[in-house]
């Protein structure tokens, strides 16, 4: 009786054993994993196709996300990282914790060419200054008029050392002024209400009137088009081209699902996931798919310049570009 019982135990954890869904673990931003992000529906979508948990873990930043794995290591429990970009991509590689992935990046569009056999775009955007056309009538159309904006006059941006927008904008002014960047910054300081850790609290202190601009996206005020019907908000369109931010994401070397991480990097790739992506993190898909943009985006101002610094250039030269920062911001 014993000996039935016993193999009756083994045949039911068997069983639920071989039921058992594995769980797919997702390092990324914040803003990606908010409930009102693409997270939760892409959740559901990769879900139905996978027969597997997917898992968002999210931190502050992107750039918080890759030091928090850098910190855990081998031992991370992510199997993916979503939501570097190009500035940072990399310094990210030269890591060594990412794995080559094998993904079909042939339907990819960009106003850059993309070839990287390590990280998979997912979407695209400008960096640009957002501001309200209802409280601000002046609005600067270049790196010069906007430090020559009236003495109350101010902005938010964000930090460089832990939000991608930070470091965008730092890259952006090192891309138009050169050996010149640091005297530029100077003349901006007194205009900067405050620096923030990352984009969502800057954008919240701009939304509640604290600023007069914020570092945003150009496609930031589809957000309010499409979700609140209000046309107010629009992106200053710089004379000197506007950088751009290049989304990616990596799987670990350290995965234990590196099959299932794979096909989660493919599925970014199909129109179910892109077409998620332009009203819940309100930025450009990078696959042109059959639905196409919704029409809150038709209105936009596109840059007619992307600019966009060599990678190689913004991993030796980070730490010098941001050291040169905060001695020419320092209050």
């Amino acid at each position: 009786m014993k000996k039935n019982f016993l193999l009756l135990t083994l045949i039911m954890a068997g069983a639920l054993y071989a039921t058992e869904k594995p769980t797919l673990t997702v390092y990324t931003y914040d803003s990606f994993a908010a409930s009102w992000g693409p997270a939760p529906k892409i959740k559901e979508a990769f879900e139905k196709e996978c027969n597997c948990t997917l898992n968002f873990v999210a931190s502050s930043s992107a750039i918080g996300t890759l030091r928090k794995i850098q910190m855990e290591g081998s031992r991370t429990k992510a199997d993916v990282l979503l939501g570097l970009d190009t500035s940072i991509a990399l310094t990210a590689k030269a890591t060594k914790l990412f794995e080559k992935h094998s993904t079909d990046t042939s339907k990819v569009v960009l106003p850059k060419d993309w070839n990287d056999d390590t990280f998979v775009p997912f979407d695209y955007s400008y960096f640009a200054f957002v501001y309200d056309m209802d409280k601000l009538k002046k609005v600067p159309t270049s790196f010069e008029e906007l430090v020559s904006m009236p003495k109350g006059f101010k902005i938010v941006i964000q930090d460089p050392r832990s939000s991608t927008p930070g470091l965008g904008l730092l890259l952006w002014v090192k891309s138009v002024y050169g050996d010149k960047a640091a005297e530029y910054w100077k003349r901006l300081s007194p205009h900067i209400l405050t620096i923030t850790k990352g984009w969502s609290e800057a954008y919240g202190l701009f939304l509640k009137g604290e600023a007069d601009m914020v570092l945003s996206y150009t496609t930031s005020p589809a957000y309010h088009i499409i979700a609140e019907e209000k046309t107010n908000y629009l992106s200053a369109d710089f004379k000197e081209g506007h950088y751009g931010q290049i989304e990616v994401a990596a799987m670990l070397k350290s995965s234990k699902n590196k099959e299932l991480a794979q096909k989660f990097l493919q599925f970014m790739l199909s129109d179910t996931f892109q077409d998620i992506i332009p009203t819940t993190n309100w930025t450009y898909p990078v696959v042109k798919t059959k639905k196409g943009l919704p029409n809150g985006f038709s209105t936009l101002k596109v840059p007619s310049k992307m600019i966009l610094m060599d990678s190689q250039k913004v991993k030796e030269n980070k730490k010098l570009y941001v050291d040169e920062w905060i001695q020419a911001v320092a209050k």
